[in-house]
């Protein structure tokens, strides 16, 4: 399925895109900012386009964007999904909740549209049928994907270098590389699908059988002999300094791994010779040993099991069967996320090579991947915008991230000069003054309790200034931020959700984490000594 790039909320004098000027939505980048947690360059905007449009069979009513540009920011339109569900007599919210939402509170209006149930059947049930089939034909080609990819992808950048001239670019474009990003981006549609759902179904059975700290215990383990995708770049590293892997074959297998992986404009181990002795040095810093820590954590989890087996025997046998389905459902979609970033980081190796034949630099990445085919099919009208979305870009990147939730028109650079802001959610029709809550909650990522220091950091950048015990206090963490996990007392995020980076890994690690609190930035300063309660999802603050 072929669809236009849109351009829904994108001036082209100013070269800003705002999504929330088309209308009244309700707008969440609870699960997309840890994926992309830069502000993002219309290359990378355009490549989300495909994942999110062009390989999406699932087709909403009336022409809105379903996931949009937020200056510079991705963000899911919620609304057009609750009026989808309204339409047909079905309340969404508990849908929304947790994955899309994160912890915030469902007590507000959500802006709806007036779709008709006859508008959404005949605009929507078409797609699920295609999406069904399209999961069946990914399911089988799940171990042929993973198996060939990354000799693939090494492959077909010793032909990129080889393409120098514009017409070379442009057919290995249309032939190669973009087919193998649409097949990319259908089998980690197809991965994510499997995990979420009967992920949190099952969480919520268990809390009201044990409550939400044993529970968590038990979901913690869902890498089972330590071959999760997000635990790959830490344990690798730990191999190298110990002589058991070389540089080359963890380079091969994490090299495309990273805080800023998926922003085509940002360099990586590619671009820097040095990349890797910079994470061995983070890893000396660590005064954990990273295979004892997920070793006590699976004991930790056996006897939680057991204590289970001993109290539920009738319910174990069923329950076991669908841990074991999500722990290998979870595998799969940390790999399928894995690959598809190899070809993201190839898409940016093509980009590098467009830049120096049409001379264009790294301007190409303020163009979008078809604006760029049309450049070298030799259509230059595109080249008067570059200027003024480069300069759209680095006022974009000068702003703190944009709050998780936001309702109606949001001006993202209003909001960063209010000094009162929240930073967890923004609504236009509010007009009282806001009241910051005097406890911190968010989700039970990962078990256990422990008081400490707060090390407030906004980039993985200055993880460096971390000490061992301490406690992070972040907006979002992704595989990037993986190697500073084993010198920390516990994690604290504005954004995330029981599936998401930081708490699927804490849980392995075995460290405390309490995730999607939405404002722990705004309220927690470094020096603050706090309580982080895991199993709980509370954070205390002690003294300031």
């Amino acid at each position: 399925m072929t669809r236009a790039f849109p351009k829904f909320g994108y001036n082209p004098v100013t070269g800003e895109w705002n999504d929330s000027l088309t209308g009244e939505f309700l707008w969440s980048n609870v699960n997309l900012s840890e994926a992309v947690p830069d502000v993002m360059t219309p290359s990378t905007w355009s490549l989300w386009w495909i994942f999110h449009y062009e390989t999406n069979p699932i087709v909403f009513p009336g022409d809105y964007p379903f996931c949009g540009n937020l200056a510079g920011r991705p963000y899911f339109n919620l609304s057009l999904l609750f009026s989808v569900y309204q339409a047909v007599g079905q309340d969404a919210r508990g849908e929304m909740q947790a994955d899309m939402l994160g912890y915030a509170s469902l007590d507000f209006d959500i802006p709806t549209l007036p779709f008709s149930a006859f508008l959404v059947y005949r605009t929507v049930l078409p797609g699920t049928f295609r999406a069904r089939w399209e999961m069946s034909r990914c399911r089988k080609d799940l171990a042929r994907f993973l198996e060939t990819t990354p000799a693939w992808c090494r492959a077909t950048r010793n032909k990129v270098v080889n393409w120098k001239d514009t017409a070379s670019l442009l057919a290995g474009w249309k032939e190669t590389i973009k087919p193998a990003v649409v097949h990319g981006c259908q089998m980690l549609r197809f991965a994510t699908a499997g995990l979420a759902r009967p992920s949190t179904r099952l969480r919520q059975e268990l809390s009201a059988l044990i409550g939400v700290t044993d529970a968590s215990m038990i979901m913690s383990n869902l890498s089972n002999s330590g071959n999760l995708a997000s635990l790959g770049p830490l344990l690798g590293l730990t191999q190298v300094a110990k002589g058991q892997l070389s540089r080359e074959a963890y380079l091969e297998r994490y090299g495309h791994r990273g805080p800023h992986e998926m922003e085509l404009s940002i360099p990586g181990a590619d671009d820097d010779p040095a990349w890797l002795d910079k994470r061995l040095a983070e890893l000396t810093q660590s005064p954990v040993d990273v295979e004892a820590l997920l070793a006590n954590q699976r004991a930790a989890q056996a006897a939680a099991w057991t204590s289970f087996e001993s109290r539920f025997p009738t319910k174990a046998p069923a329950m076991r069967r669908r841990l074991d389905a999500i722990a290998a459902a979870a595998q799969t979609r940390e790999a399928v996320r894995s690959e598809v970033t190899r070809l993201g980081r190839l898409v940016r190796a093509f980009l590098l090579q467009a830049g120096a034949v049409t001379a264009m630099g790294d301007a190409v990445f303020f163009l979008s991947l078809d604006e760029l085919a049309e450049v070298l099919a030799g259509d230059k009208t595109h080249f008067s915008h570059l200027d003024a979305r480069r300069d759209a870009y680095q006022k974009y990147i000068t702003l703190p991230p944009y709050p998780a939730i936001i309702i109606g028109h949001f001006d993202p650079f209003r909001w960063a000069a209010d000094p009162n802001r929240r930073s967890d959610f923004y609504d236009a029709r509010q007009t009282e003054a806001v009241v910051f809550p005097s406890t911190i909650k968010g989700f039970a990522g990962a078990v256990g309790c422990v008081e400490g220091v707060v090390r407030r950091i906004d980039r993985v950048e200055d993880g460096e200034q971390i000490q061992p015990g301490e406690i992070l206090v972040t907006t979002i963490t992704n595989v990037g931020w993986t190697p500073l996990f084993p010198r920390l007392g516990a994690i604290v995020t504005d954004v995330g959700a029981p599936l998401s980076h930081a708490a699927i890994v804490a849980r392995e690690l075995g460290i405390p984490a309490v995730v999607g609190c939405g404002n722990a930035t705004m309220l927690l300063k470094t020096g603050d000594r706090v309580r982080v309660d895991g199993g709980s999802g509370t954070v205390e603050i002690l003294t300031r």
